[in-house]
């Protein structure tokens, strides 16, 4: 039996992970925004061992989440499941951070940094990553003119470039990124062609199996196939500078 936090799990891929680790009698724990997403999640997931309460926009948030974190112990695997998607208008959130890289490539970061580490981490990313840009200088689209599926394209690239970077850094956990494919939640939208068995099969497998071919780190898969990425993602300046820039905003080195 494995201890497995899914951040983001109050409905979607997270929630359906997390149902599914549960129903293998994996030890999971739920992380939602806020408490009426929690006592949703807990009616979705009632074997659920916990669930984490904190809003992922603030540092503040991403502090306390870690902190809860901690003090329930040490986690064998974390699937960093929590993003805003791409239709997202440009907000800044209380620390002066654009929000969807705030929730998708910060908190990850960051929750990453804080807590100990697990034998595995799991990093949510897209197909959609290969339109990204390996561009640092603009992170918060303060010169840019906003466009939402591009900030969620980029922040998709970050995330491949934190689960390749982690890697790296620390070869003693297994890090990896995955690409659930184009799902029908609510981020997805109800004409996305997938399905959401199938979203939440692959880092599930990453998290908890012993197949060799889960045995790995610094890659990306997308339904449990290693898929090529866009070539920024292997670039390893690209990948130290994101870990250094995301160090300098947090104040917490990875």
């Amino acid at each position: 039996m494995a201890r497995v936090l899914v951040t983001g799990s109050s409905t979607g891929l997270g929630l359906g992970a997390a149902q599914r680790l549960a129903g293998q009698g994996h030890a999971v724990t739920l992380h939602a925004r806020d408490q009426a997403r929690a006592d949703d999640a807990r009616r979705e997931c009632p074997d659920a061992e916990g669930v984490l309460v904190g809003d992922l926009t603030t540092i503040a948030g991403m502090r306390d989440v870690a902190e809860q974190a901690e003090h329930t112990g040490r986690f064998d695997a974390v699937i960093h499941n929590a993003a805003l998607g791409y239709r997202e208008p440009r907000q800044e959130t209380e620390d002066g951070i654009e929000h969807v890289f705030a929730v998708n490539v910060l908190a990850p970061y960051l929750l990453t940094a804080l807590m100990t580490l697990p034998d595995r981490l799991v990093y949510l990313s897209s197909g959609m990553h290969r339109g990204g840009t390996p561009d640092l200088d603009d992170l918060d689209w303060k010169r840019r003119r906003w466009n939402g599926s591009h900030a969620y394209s980029d922040s998709k690239l970050y995330d491949v470039l934190l689960a390749f970077g982690i890697a790296r850094r620390r070869p003693e956990v297994r890090s990896n990124a995955v690409d659930p494919g184009w799902i029908p939640t609510r981020m997805g939208g109800r004409g996305a062609p997938g399905s959401l068995e199938a979203g939440c099969d692959t880092q599930v497998w990453l998290a908890v199996s012993d197949d060799d071919a889960a045995l790995v780190s610094g890659r990306y898969f997308h339904h449990r196939q290693e898929r090529p990425t866009a070539p920024a993602a292997r670039d390893t300046r690209l990948q130290d500078a994101l870990l250094e820039r995301c160090a300098e905003i947090t104040g917490v080195s990875s």
